[in-house]
């Protein structure tokens, strides 16, 4: 991942964090090749830090999840902070999440670990142009696809594709909920579980286990009961669902979800409530709710 003598502006990962990976917006269309769309895990931060330094909301940046990065820049540059609020620092000084921060040649931005939420989110003015496959850069874990989860010595090169700068330069966001209420849709298979089992899922709360990352989120809560045991065949699943294995205990699919599945899913997530799911780290709770 080193870019060329011939690139004119990149970024050095001096210190790549807690699995630190590239992502855009994803790769969608390509699940009949068994490829899911992967891209960020919380795709409205990513969209908010491209917007604060002037990029299309589509542009590359560095997903990293709980932080603990370091990232020297070899120009001027302008980048953003979203997602989970990290502690980050400049030198001795201090940056802001939420807002656009202006760095010189070889400054050095180094985020700390987030007091709550789970995926920080870089957006560097120009996008960072790593090597795309299927028309994205994002890594998808699962698949194998993009470029390779961030090391030290990885050098990103920038590009220079921006949309102009944007009116605000201030994009304050409200605190992350403590407990997180996912609207669900049912289906497609709630009709092979009890009445019950939708019941518990929507009136108790579930806590998100360790055995958790960018495909999928294993819950530990209410066992929700099956009507039918027999097997079902392999078909299609989306980010969102909510697959139930034999213990009972659901995993809800994320970015780097598998195409398809062999658990019936229960119910779906709305798809607006995702980037929450995304900020959940383990050993918090979680409640569903019917989408409204």
């Amino acid at each position: 991942m080193t870019a060329s003598p011939a690139t004119a502006r990149s970024v050095e990962v001096l210190q790549p964090g807690y699995g630190a990976t590239v992502q855009d917006l994803g790769r969608p269309g390509h699940a009949a090749l068994g490829v899911s769309p992967s891209g960020a895990a919380d795709r409205d931060s990513l969209r908010l830090a491209n917007r604060l330094v002037g990029n299309h909301e589509s542009a590359a940046g560095i997903e990293a999840p709980l932080g603990g990065l370091t990232l020297r820049f070899d120009h001027h540059a302008t980048v953003a902070l979203t997602g989970a609020p990290c502690p980050a620092r400049v030198g001795r000084r201090q940056v802001d999440m939420y807002a656009p921060v202006r760095l010189a040649p070889g400054d050095e931005l180094r985020v700390a670990t987030p007091a709550e939420g789970l995926r920080l989110y870089i957006a560097v003015r120009g996008g960072l142009r790593t090597p795309a496959t299927l028309g994205s850069r994002s890594t998808d874990t699962i698949a194998g696809l993009g470029p390779a989860r961030l090391a030290a010595g990885d050098v990103l090169p920038v590009g220079t594709s921006t949309t102009g700068w944007p009116a605000a330069d201030l994009a304050p966001r409200p605190r992350l909920p403590a407990e997180p209420r996912l609207r669900i849709l049912p289906g497609p298979r709630d009709d092979w579980f009890t009445a019950a089992a939708l019941t518990a899922l929507t009136s108790q709360p579930y806590t998100v286990t360790t055995d958790s990352d960018r495909v999928g989120m294993r819950l530990d809560g209410p066992a929700l009961e099956r009507l039918h045991h027999r097997e079902l065949p392999s078909e299609a699943t989306v980010a969102g669902a909510l697959q139930v294995p034999p213990s009972g205990r659901p995993i809800l699919f994320l970015a780097d979800h598998p195409v398809t599945g062999g658990y019936p899913v229960i119910a779906v997530v709305h798809e607006a409530d995702l980037p929450l799911a995304a900020q959940a780290r383990p050993g918090q709770t979680l409640r569903f709710s019917h989408r409204a």
